[in-house]
């Protein structure tokens, strides 16, 4: 069957390129003293939402395919649903129903998991983000696997830590450590022994992502297959104690600790071990992944490489088969826009910065590495800073944007889409002034944008892939505030600029508040920006079907 889309009835492509940017973790917020979008001078971006083509989507929940509306939206999901064109249940929604339905204990590689370390005689070591907050991770997994495990006869276990504090509370790690604890507790009986064995912050040990610092991997190595770091007689005493001597630390920062007892570490990770890494989402998965099955990484030296079956919750990259052995199959996502505009011949360019760069190329195309036609696709990367965000609010910003006009001006391109990293990476640090900086940022090079595509006589479509600078705070039940670091639940915006109109925006199609407009109706409007019919099965355009077409 051609993938190929066909032209378009009604609709006509422009002379220039249509540009696709992504705002990422800018959404629409209850502009109050919170809200760091609001807060913000925006001109441009003000401009722009006050164009008759502007409207909402919503980008959290069953919208971006999560379990239930209560759930965040996140940057992977949010770009799989922008790039797809249709809602795909994700991680977490398929996660837990393998646990429900026991698919995930009845496959292989849970079942081969148990017997090696039953033949061994080493513990079951479960490695991930220790939170609820559903983006990565979620600490019922987790609890499940455990009583699993012991159901099973599994008679040792250890739990290495990561600690949140980004998408949940930011100093909320003693919550949920309690409640691994009294799991532990429970489980060990009958000559049974689990325990927790190390931890440290998300964003300080493992949880890398697109090679931007190897050495928040190395760290992690180290602490959970070496037991390096320093000592403490519980988790609970850990993370209590780094509180006091780092009172400007939130979980995501913690340092690295190690559970001990008198005969030393209680869970190095030795030969005869398995290791279960219980994320589902892979972006900040791959390299840990990495690190205990590359037989040649020079990224960092690891001291010793131990021999386990190392398992992955879901395979974090299905191209490149990253981890070779997974307990839950990941959302099969197929036709993705950039496919079947490859398809088509239509030339495309994606760009960020690191720290979104996998966002606009494998999330966008379905969990997919590397392009579909190398001859029609560029993609360029932006190396990020290894700073502080909150240090450096302005981001890659202005590179990005230098490197995409650039690329623009010299033409033939199509189609490109480009992510502004500053209100998500920013947002979450918690600093409001510099998340307000990281907005303004990203509003300057929108006014560059809105310029270059008016030259070049395309179409310029602006969005988000979540919300998160737009909600800085929360309110507690006794009314007082604490910094909110984790993403919002808030609409994000859409807004099209086209000059080929008289309005320099196409109508669209009237909002039902029964029927919300989502992240995945983003790629019908484009492709019908390009003067192409989208596949039936998309979801709809946002163009109103009765406008004409534009003068070519």
């Amino acid at each position: 069957m051609s993938l190929a889309l066909s032209p378009h009835p009604q609709f006509s492509a422009p002379k220039g390129p249509v540009v696709c940017v992504v705002m990422d973790g800018v959404g629409i917020g209850a502009h109050d003293h919170g809200d760091a979008v609001h807060l913000a001078h925006t001109p441009t971006l003000d401009w722009l939402m006050g164009l008759r083509s502007s409207t909402r989507l919503c980008a959290h929940g069953r919208a971006v395919g999560m379990p239930s509306d209560a759930d965040m939206g996140n940057s992977e999901v949010g770009h799989n649903a922008l790039g797809a064109g249709r809602v795909f249940d994700q991680g977490a929604k398929l996660v837990s129903q393998a646990i429900a339905s026991g698919s995930m204990f009845e496959g292989a590689v849970w079942k081969e998991a148990v017997a090696h370390v039953q033949a061994s005689g080493q513990p079951l070591h479960l490695l991930g983000l220790l939170s609820d907050g559903n983006v990565h991770s979620h600490i019922d997994h987790l609890l499940a696997m455990l009583r699993q495990a012991a159901r099973e006869g599994v008679r040792k276990a250890r739990v290495h830590v990561l600690t949140d504090g980004r998408d949940v509370p930011g100093r909320s790690a003693l919550g949920y450590v309690d409640q691994l604890e009294a799991c532990l507790a429970q489980l060990s009986t009958d000559g049974r022994d689990y325990r927790i064995a190390s931890g440290g912050g998300r964003m300080h040990i493992t949880m890398d992502r697109y090679e931007a610092d190897w050495a928040m991997v190395e760290r992690g190595f180290r602490t959970h297959v070496h037991g390096e770091g320093r000592r403490f007689a519980s988790a609970r005493q850990a993370i209590t104690t780094l509180y006091e001597e780092h009172p400007e630390r939130d979980d995501q920062f913690l340092p690295t600790f190690v559970i001990a007892d008198d005969d030393g570490p209680v869970g190095p990770i030795l030969d005869g071990a398995a290791v279960l890494l219980f994320n589902f989402r892979g972006d900040r998965a791959i390299e840990i992944s990495r690190a205990f099955e590359d037989d040649d990484l020079a990224a960092f030296d690891r001291g010793g490489r131990p021999d386990v079956l190392f398992a992955g919750m879901m395979q974090y990259d299905g191209d490149l088969q990253i981890p070779r052995r997974f307990l839950v199959d990941p959302p099969a996502i197929d036709r993705t826009m950039g496919e079947l505009l490859a398809a088509t011949g239509r030339r495309q360019l994606a760009i960020a910065e690191t720290q979104k760069y996998g966002h606009v190329t494998y999330f966008w195309n379905g969990n997919r590495t590397g392009a579909f036609d190398p001859a029609l696709e560029q993609y360029l990367e932006i190396a990020s800073d290894v700073l502080p965000f909150e240090e450096r609010p302005w981001m890659k910003a202005a590179e990005v944007t230098d490197a995409l006009v650039h690329r623009l001006r010299q033409g033939g391109i199509d189609f490109a889409r480009v992510n502004y990293a500053n209100g998500d990476m920013v947002g979450h640090t918690g600093h409001l002034d510099a998340t307000r900086v990281a907005v303004e940022a990203v509003d300057l090079c929108l006014t560059r944008l809105v310029s270059a595509v008016r030259r070049l006589e395309g179409v310029l479509v602006v969005t988000a892939d979540h919300g998160n600078a737009d909600q800085m705070f929360d309110r507690d039940k006794d009314g007082s505030e604490k910094i909110r670091t984790s993403h919002s639940l808030n609409p994000v915006p859409l807004v099209i600029f086209d000059p080929r109109l008289p309005e320099q925006a196409p109508p669209l199609r009237p909002m039902d508040p029964q029927a919300p407009f989502g992240l995945a109706n983003v790629a019908s409007t484009c492709i019908e920006l390009l003067g192409l019919t989208a596949p039936p099965d998309y979801l709809p355009s946002l163009l109103l079907p009765s406008r004409l077409a534009p003068p070519a």
